[in-house]
């Protein structure tokens, strides 16, 4: 990459630089393709786009010395825009180095919690920061963006019992729960550090997978924050008793925690991610339980089960699943929970994972995928011929 300016020293660096974005480039292709050829397990029946190359490229490079911490949340909006809530307060100080007085380094400062990306990874705006007549999360945690580009954003500190809805330019329109005030999981005005939430347009209803504290999903009027109904595993009354998972006890009755994620699919099923209990559970959106889906039972670090997207296909016939504990990205078929292949593996190059924490997908099949802890990042993967 020439980052020189001076025309005495460009034409003689110039040759070498072009000479290593092509050697990068050669790198990132070659990986991109070894990828592929992994993503379809050996004796497996690839699915529509099982496989996936990673784009190095996406996004484009950060404006005004911006850099990125743990990326929390990742969604995809009407436009094919993408959006992420980031977590500046996890930056350490060297990778905020620039943000001091006097600066330490020449690079660089925390980006806003809230940034928006068009389809070629170029940022659009962002915003994302305490105000009046709201309470910001202490710890940013999930975002979504709804048929009418309100943002939804929640968090999972420990006083982080809210959910906020933005415009698209951020202006405050809702907030659901208060800070700090938490009632358990039978509640049915406050929350208990609410980890995502989707809006069904059609009913004008807000899911919470609710989340942290709590352990159930609960469902709101998307327009005024009225409670409307809220049920936990298997569609019963959900308790707050803790519970340490074991692959080789019978299912548990309630969910873990955390309640990871909720999925709204166009037939009408909601999806929900049971993270430290390894499990998908699908409800109709009344709370009657429909089914569940077991991924990875063995898995014993952090939960198998982070967060899903489902495919674009009229029949929306597959789930991709991010795997926190595992780092890898899941496809499964949706009707019955069988495994069509994976991509990914833990590191930190291009094209793996550490702590893949949510994933959002476009309308091109394009998946993004979003890291927590030091993963500090967001990747586009592009489905494979």
């Amino acid at each position: 990459m020439w980052f020189g300016h001076s025309p005495a020293s460009a034409p003689a660096q110039r040759a070498p630089s072009q000479a290593l974005h092509r050697a990068a480039h050669l790198a990132a292709a070659a990986l991109a393709l070894t990828l592929a050829a992994c993503a379809t397990p050996p004796g497996s029946a690839p699915g529509e786009h099982a496989q996936y190359l990673v784009d190095p490229y996406w996004p484009k490079p950060l404006p005004d010395q911006w850099q990125v911490g743990a990326v929390a949340g990742v969604a995809v909006d009407r436009r094919d825009h993408v959006w992420i809530i980031q977590r500046p307060s996890s930056l350490t100080d060297d990778e905020k180095a620039a943000s001091f007085s006097p600066p330490r380094a020449a690079c660089c400062v925390p980006a806003p919690s809230v940034i928006e990306f068009d389809a070629d990874g170029k940022v659009l705006r962002s915003w994302g920061a305490p105000g009046a007549g709201y309470e910001f999360p202490k710890r940013e945690h999930g975002i979504h963006v709804d048929a009418q580009d309100n943002v939804w954003i929640a968090g999972n500190h420990e006083q982080d019992h809210q959910i906020l809805k933005f415009t698209a330019d951020g202006k405050f329109l809702l907030q659901i729960g208060q800070a700090g005030q938490t009632g358990g999981s039978n509640d049915t005005k406050l929350l208990g550090k609410p980890a995502h939430m989707e809006v069904d347009t059609a009913a004008n209803e807000l899911f919470v997978a609710d989340g942290y504290g709590n352990r159930r999903v609960i469902v709101f009027d998307a327009t005024t924050g009225a409670y409307k109904r809220h049920w936990g595993a298997y569609g019963s009354k959900p308790d707050d008793a803790k519970t340490t998972y074991d692959p080789a006890a019978p299912p548990s009755k309630q969910f873990g925690s955390p309640v990871h994620c909720v999925r709204l699919a166009r037939d009408g099923l909601v999806y929900v991610c049971d993270r430290q209990n390894n499990r998908i559970q699908v409800f109709r959106k009344s709370g009657e339980f429909v089914r569940e889906f077991f991924l990875e039972k063995q898995t014993l670090q952090i939960g198998s089960v982070w967060d899903m997207v489902l495919s674009t296909d009229p029949q929306q016939s597959y789930l991709y699943v991010a795997d926190g504990g595992n780092n890898v990205v899941h496809v499964l078929r949706r009707d019955t929970g069988a495994k069509v292949s994976a991509f990914g593996r833990n590191g930190r190059m291009a094209g793996q994972f550490h702590w893949v924490h949510n994933i959002a997908i476009d309308s091109k099949g394009n998946l993004f995928t979003a890291e927590v802890d030091t993963g500090k990042r967001v990747q586009r993967f592009v489905p494979g011929k």
